[in-house]
């Protein structure tokens, strides 16, 4: 792998895109033992400890998020990506599926925005989850289904909304952004070094087994100095991070259920992307509703709480052959404001540009393209 990339860098060839189409190949599968699997206590030349900060979370408020204390996260760098720090799986047993739940049923919800906006009206996207639990509770008829509206899911936008042709955010595009998430990520950023952050901005990628995302950088935000934020649930995905050119050759990772990636300084404008899901290794139990963790009920104001066995059997069901990646931004830094809007974009009544688009991103510009309706 190491002489293929090598190789590609000395004939100027774009070997970003070169690795990220060995990695999506299908027929015949590619190799992954390159793959670094930061969960299996790994020994690889590249990776290194990540400090982190104790005694600025405790523990009775990391488990409020539903998050071990920060003292037993199993965080680690990279060399020669300074500022990237990957936490494998710091969730408490049992958390996760409340996470996997908001992401499924509460944060599709209005007022936020989704890919079906761009082809359905409010009423019938007002509540995604609901009309897809028939579909997603009855057992198999053998018969081929439409997909249902989760199924058809591929996006959603929190906060300040990314708009996917101009590339921007906007003061008018912008709706509550979750409270749960917001402490969520406080306490990552706040143990990472990061106190302050403010989680302004969030969108949701739902993948299913053949799906990808394009080489891009995340460049959209206006203060580049506060971290990007990446959380992982349902089936393990290969993450492609790179350098500042696209002839820089990426390392290849997998990100399983309840990763976190923190993207800072140096590596917060580097070249990444999702060439391929692949199901769990071995040895990874799969997510379970029960084995709650008990310090997740003692609590009065926990924001993490069981949910019903209806709404995890639905969960369940859907990650059994799905990822779900949420990122979190601070778009704006201290003092800073958004420029005017073109006069030409034209609003909805609720103030939103209707302009996105709606399928995930192309490999090889990482522009998310239009889509078919049946998405």
């Amino acid at each position: 792998m190491a002489k293929m990339a090598a190789s590609m860098v000395e004939s100027g060839e774009d070997v970003f895109r070169k690795i990220f189409k060995f990695y999506k190949r299908r027929h015949p599968p590619p190799d992954f033992s390159d793959v670094i699997d930061f969960s299996r206590g790994v020994k690889h030349d590249k990776v290194v400890q990540a400090k982190l900060d104790p005694a600025v979370v405790s523990d009775v408020d990391a488990a409020r998020v539903g998050l071990q204390p920060v003292r037993d996260w199993r965080a680690f760098g990279l060399q020669g990506y300074p500022g990237f720090i990957f936490i494998s799986n710091p969730f408490l047993l049992g958390s996760q599926p409340f996470w996997v739940r908001q992401c499924l049923k509460t944060y599709p919800q209005k007022p936020n925005i989704c890919n079906l906006d761009m082809h359905m009206s409010p009423s019938e996207t007002q509540d995604i989850w609901g009309k897809s639990l028939h579909g997603l509770s009855s057992p198999p008829s053998g018969k081929r289904e439409p997909k249902t509206l989760l199924e058809r899911l591929r996006w959603v936008t929190l906060g300040y909304h990314y708009n996917w042709d101009t590339k921007t955010y906007s003061a008018n595009q912008y709706t509550p952004f979750p409270a749960d998430l917001t402490l969520l990520s406080v306490q990552i950023t706040a143990a990472c070094g990061f106190p302050g952050f403010n989680a302004e901005a969030g969108i949701l990628n739902y993948y299913r087994s053949d799906s990808s995302l394009g080489i891009h950088v995340d460049e959209s935000e206006l203060d580049h100095s506060r971290p990007l934020l990446s959380f992982s649930f349902g089936q393990s995905a290969i993450f492609l991070l790179g350098g500042t050119r696209r002839q820089d050759p990426p390392t290849a990772m997998y990100m399983h259920s309840g990763d976190v990636m923190v993207m800072s300084g140096q590596s917060r404008l580097l070249y990444h992307a999702v060439p391929r899901i692949v199901p769990a290794p071995q040895g990874h139990a799969p997510l379970k509703m029960d084995g709650c963790n008990p310090a997740l009920s003692l609590q009065d104001s926990t924001v993490v709480e069981q949910i019903s066995e209806q709404d995890w059997a639905v969960c369940s069901k859907y990650i059994q052959s799905s990822r779900v990646n949420m990122t979190v931004r601070q778009v704006l830094g201290p003092g800073q404001s958004f420029p005017e809007e073109p006069s030409h974009h034209k609003k909805t009544d609720a103030g939103r540009t209707v302009t996105y688009h709606d399928e995930p991103a192309d490999e090889e510009s990482g522009k998310m393209k239009r889509s078919r309706c049946d998405c």
